[in-house]
């Protein structure tokens, strides 16, 4: 059996692991070769998954917990995609509050399963947005030093930092987010992207493709502190049906209830890690995003579908209480659907905050 490239793509809530995964995804796809991607999160109903199905991609998806402390859903999960499509390739993308993944996942893979996957340098994508705040200690970075620790810990692991929206940044905020990554993570290569027009992806496919002594930044962690920097986080999944008499803009009105919560959420007072809605209506698809709270929403995925009926899926990452957050993302639904004349049925909603990492492996030795 013929070993399969391994590679994972990390970075915080909101960095653009999605778009990322999605544009690499189709770039081998024009090598000819067939790939395979993994989504993660803490619980069901992840927009990520749904987002790159609606894409044509197959997609295996580790629901209920991180890949580190899931490891074996993961690899069963690569299984079920190399039965089904026999990928050349497959695609991983964690969970965005999650960190050490160099010691759980890269390395126990390379040492306990090298003879299956033939896994690629591991690339961290910086978030500007948060990344200048927190980076530069700023007192208004929307997030405590606990929940700042598991972003600068996630840059220290990496074999390369991808800077990413680089398309929207000036040249001299560029040069401070470099200057800032260089104080972080000394001796790491910093390479500048856009997920969204492609930009730097040739030099990024060139990283990827590299062999030698990769996955070797291994962390000193305290696992106290990471847990409680992601225990901080409220965490939202909900799915559920908008019908109307009428047509109405499914664009219109995913981008309205992302909307709807930016505004709530600013009058609470709570930071956005990374705010997410897709709806889906006969083979269309419409995906609105927020990754902070001082950024503005957008259609990340426009579908240009008008139609009675489509399913709908929320997922939000705040720093507020879950049950608050539940509150304030079922009234902006709500308003949302009534505003353009939907009526909803909600099946299912989970609101929690992320339990203590508890890793199935963590190897230290990279001999």
């Amino acid at each position: 059996m013929s070993s399969i490239r391994f590679i994972m793509v990390g970075g915080f809530l909101g960095a653009g692991k999605t778009t990322t995964i999605a544009r690499l995804a189709r770039a081998y796809q024009q090598q000819g070769l067939k790939v395979g991607i993994v989504t993660n999160d803490q619980a069901t109903d992840l927009v990520d998954t749904h987002t790159l199905r609606s894409q044509g991609f197959q997609v295996g998806e580790v629901a209920g917990a991180c890949f580190c402390c899931n490891f074996n859903e993961l690899t069963h999960a690569t299984d079920q995609l190399q039965c089904d499509d026999k990928p050349d390739v497959i695609l991983a993308e964690p969970v965005g509050s999650c960190t050490d993944l160099v010691a759980t996942v890269v390395r126990p893979l390379m040492q306990l399963f090298g003879d299956r996957f033939d896994v690629a340098p591991y690339g961290v994508i910086l978030k500007p947005s948060h990344g200048r705040r927190i980076l530069k200690g700023d007192p208004k970075a929307g997030f405590s030093p606990k929940a700042a620790y598991i972003f600068k810990k996630q840059l220290e692991e990496a074999d390369f930092v991808l800077l990413n929206r680089a398309d929207e940044l000036s040249e001299q905020e560029l040069e401070e987010l470099t200057r800032l990554v260089a104080s972080e993570a000394p001796n790491v290569p910093l390479l500048r992207i856009s997920a969204k027009t492609g930009d730097g992806f040739d030099a990024f496919l060139e990283l990827l493709d590299q062999r030698g002594e990769f996955g070797r930044r291994i962390l000193e962690m305290d696992y106290d502190v990471y847990a409680e920097g992601e225990a901080e986080l409220g965490w939202l999944n909900m799915s559920l049906t908008a019908t109307a008499e009428v047509e109405f803009d499914l664009d219109a009105l995913v981008l309205d209830i992302v909307n709807r919560l930016q505004t709530s959420l600013a009058n609470a007072t709570a930071e956005t890690a990374h705010l997410k809605a897709i709806g889906l209506s006969d083979g269309a698809h419409a995906v609105a995003n927020l990754v902070s709270s001082d950024t503005s929403a957008e259609l990340s995925l426009p579908s240009e579908h008008k139609t009675k009926a489509a399913e709908l899926v929320v997922n939000a990452r705040v720093a507020i209480d879950p049950a608050q957050l539940q509150t304030l993302v079922e009234s902006a639904v709500e308003q949302a659907c009534e505003h353009h004349g939907a009526k909803t049925e909600v099946r299912q909603t989970q609101a929690f905050r992320p339990g203590r990492p508890v890793p199935t492996h963590r190897i230290t030795e990279v001999g």
